[in-house]
C-alpha cells in the first residue's frame, strides 16, 4: 500500500455555529465555536484513520496558529517533510455554518502559501504513492506555479488526485490546466463541477467533461445522492450515497477525498473506492466539526449493514 502525499494547505480553523448569517452590516451571535487546525489536515487524517501512511509536503509558518498546526501534525502521526517557515505565521479560516449545516468561508492567507519548487523537491515519491492536490494551494501564486511545475517531473507510476476546491473559477487557468491534464483522478463536489464545465446541461455531463480534460477518470459529488463516477472516458455512473440525518457538512468532501485514496491504495476499483468514501462522508456528516472522519472500523459497519 502506497502514501498518501498531500501538497496541499494545513491552517488553523476558527468554526462559528450560526442560525443564519447576518445581512451586509449586521451581526450575529455564534451559538458554539471552536478553533483547531483544519484545511489539507481533514483529508489525510481520514486516510490515516482509514489505515494509509501520509506524507505532509505542505509549507506552514511560526507563530500562534502555526503552534496549532505543528501540534496537530504531529498529534496526527503524519511524516512531515518541510521544516516550517520561521518568520511568518500559518494561516487561517473563519467557516460559518448555518442551520441548514451549509458553510461559509473566509481565508487570511500565511506561511502555507509560500510552497517553492525548492521546497517540493524534498519530497522522495515512491512508485505507488499517491499525490493529492487541493485548488486551495493553486489559488496562491507561489504555490500554484511550483506544483504545476513539480508535476511535470512526477513519475508516471505515482497516482495524482485533484480537487479543485471552491476556488476553481479564480486559479489561474494554465496553473489548473496543467494539474488537471496530470491528473488521474480529478474528485469536485456538484458547485465546481458546474463552474469548470458551464455548458453541461447535468452533473453526468459535467463529471465526463471534466474527465476529458484530465486523463479520462473524474468523481462529482452529489451529496447526499452520492458520487458521479466517469472512469477511463467510460459513460457516467451514479454510485449512490447512503441516508444519514445530516448535522455538519464541515469536512465532509475532506472525508470523501480521504478515503478514497486509501482505498484506490489498496488495490480497490474506482467504484468501490467511491461506494467507501460515500460511506466515510456520510458517517462524517453526522457529527459536528470539521475534523469528522469515521475510523475504518465505522466505515466497515456502515457498508457492511447497508
Amino acid at each position: 500500500m502506497g502514501r498518501l502525499v498531500s501538497v496541499g494547505n494545513v491552517i488553523v480553523d476558527i468554526v462559528m455555529r450560526i442560525d443564519a448569517l447576518p445581512e451586509p452590516g449586521g451581526d450575529v451571535i455564534a451559538r458554539a465555536s471552536e478553533l483547531t487546525a483544519g484545511g489539507g489536515l481533514n483529508t489525510m487524517v481520514a486516510a490515516r484513520r482509514d489505515g494509509m501512511d501520509v506524507v505532509f509536503a505542505g509549507q506552514y509558518g511560526t507563530g500562534p496558529f502555526g503552534d496549532v498546526v505543528r501540534r496537530a501534525l504531529a498529534d496526527s502521526g503524519v511524516t512531515v517533510v518541510q521544516p516550517g517557515l520561521p518568520d511568518v505565521d500559518s494561516g487561517y479560516c473563519v467557516a460559518l455554518v448555518d442551520a441548514t449545516t451549509e458553510r461559509t468561508f473566509v481565508t487570511s492567507v500565511g506561511a502555507e502559501g509560500q510552497l517553492t519548487r525548492a521546497d517540493l523537491d524534498r519530497v522522495d515519491l515512491h512508485d505507488d504513492d499517491t499525490v493529492v492536490v487541493s485548488g486551495y494551494g493553486l489559488a496562491h501564486p507561489v504555490n500554484g506555479a511550483a506544483i504545476a511545475d513539480w508535476l511535470r517531473s512526477v513519475p508516471a507510476s505515482v497516482r495524482v488526485v485533484s480537487d479543485p476546491s471552491p476556488l476553481v473559477d479564480t486559479l489561474p487557468p494554465a496553473v489548473w490546466s496543467a494539474v488537471s491534464a496530470r491528473s488521474d483522478v480529478v474528485s469536485a463536489n456538484s458547485r465546481e463541477a458546474r463552474l469548470l464545465s458551464p455548458t453541461s446541461a447535468t452533473l453526468a455531463e459535467a463529471t465526463a467533461a471534466i474527465a476529458s480534460a484530465a486523463r479520462g477518470t473524474a468523481l462529482v459529488r452529489d451529496g447526499a445522492a452520492g458520487c458521479w463516477v466517469v472512469e477511463d472516458g467510460s459513460a457516467p455512473v451514479l454510485v449512490p450515497g447512503f441516508p444519514v440525518a445530516a448535522v455538519d457538512t464541515n469536512g465532509a468532501g475532506d472525508a470523501h477525498a480521504g478515503v478514497l485514496v486509501a482505498a484506490l491504495g489498496r488495490g480497490a476499483g474506482l467504484q468501490d473506492a467511491v461506494r467507501r468514501a460515500n460511506a466515510a462522508a456520510a458517517l462524517a456528516v453526522t457529527r459536528p466539526g470539521p475534523a469528522t472522519a469515521p475510523t475504518a472500523a465505522e466505515t466497515d459497519a456502515l457498508l457492511s449493514a447497508s
